[in-house]
């Protein structure tokens, strides 16, 4: 980990506030920049408050894939707003600096709504697979406290381990140069200003990335392939495509925001590069939530005519 080196006890400052150069090297595209991102900030919030609307709404989108559809578009609702504020505050003041508080914050709720996220799309893949793999035990399995007590479960299981991993981190003596070389506060980009060593740190950030990444991922994989063996032994085209379609949209789902956060938390810190971060970060905090509802509401004809319904009104 390339940390800084504690200085000595009489010349150390603690850090109050640290500064977010996000696009700091882009000084001529600020306002650009600026009214693209409130777009397609918005763009997120009334789409996917319009995905989660009509799943409450319409009498057709009451199953319990359509409840957790429901969950998945509040979720990327509040992981975006958990970072693109500030980048709008940022970019539109140039005032860049955030305390160390307001630091932590910002830290924590993403680390939660992204853990979140991963927990609540294995979740949506079990019940896939329970609906595919075992349709006519699907309504007993999947009744509605169990529904309840799945989404629960992915929204409140990893909040003790995020607000742990936060405190942990800010409790470290920042010492020396305050700017950190990112959108937001995440955990490498503030990592890299601690002083001493931080490698205890480090492993609890592997850690934590495996145990709300990769386990998920995998459990994720497993249910995949126990379902695409089933469809592939069903007898017609029509009922294969039908079951495929079902599955397809939370499948792309799947490899756009694991693929971008799994390559972020999992891969040594010493080969993060700050450019390459800045893409990846880009990447599943904003393009993954701005086209989950397109996918979702493209791919499910259940979802366009419930739209229809919805405009026709």
């Amino acid at each position: 980990m390339g940390h800084q080196e504690k200085p000595p006890e009489g010349n150390l400052t603690e850090l109050m506030e640290f500064v977010l150069l996000g696009f700091a090297d882009m000084p001529h595209l600020q306002w650009f920049l600026f009214g693209l991102v409130l777009i397609i900030y918005i763009t997120i919030l009334m789409s996917n408050g319009t995905i989660f609307l009509i799943t409450k709404m319409d009498p057709a989108l009451q199953s319990p894939m359509y409840f957790f559809l429901a969950n998945f578009s509040f979720l990327e609702t509040c992981y975006v707003s958990a970072t693109l504020p500030r980048m709008l505050l940022n970019l539109g003041t140039q005032r860049r600096r955030i305390s160390l508080v307001a630091c932590a914050t910002q830290m924590c709720f993403g680390l939660m709504f992204g853990g979140t996220e991963c927990l609540l799309l294995a979740v949506m893949a079990y019940d896939r697979y329970v609906a595919i793999c075992n349709p006519l035990h699907y309504p007993l399995v999947m009744n509605h406290r169990v529904c309840l007590q799945l989404a629960t479960g992915s929204w409140t299981i990893g909040i003790p381990f995020h607000i742990g991993q936060t405190c942990q981190i800010f409790s470290l003596p920042f010492c020396g140069s305050n700017q950190i070389s990112h959108f937001f506060c995440d955990i490498f980009p503030v990592l890299k200003l601690a002083c001493g060593d931080t490698f205890v740190n480090e492993m609890l950030v592997y850690t934590v990335a495996v145990l709300f990444g990769m386990v998920p991922f995998l459990l994720i994989l497993g249910s995949y392939s126990k379902i695409i063996s089933i469809i592939l032994k069903l007898p017609s085209a029509t009922s294969r495509a039908k079951a495929f379609s079902t599955c397809s949209s939370h499948l792309m789902v799947v490899v756009l925001f694991f693929g971008s956060a799994i390559i972020t938390y999992l891969t040594p810190n010493s080969r993060h590069s700050e450019r390459t971060d800045k893409v990846l970060s880009l990447f599943y905090t904003i393009v993954t939530p701005m086209f989950n509802p397109m996918i979702y509401s493209l791919r499910n004809k259940d979802v366009i005519i419930a739209l229809r319904k919805l405009v026709c009104k």
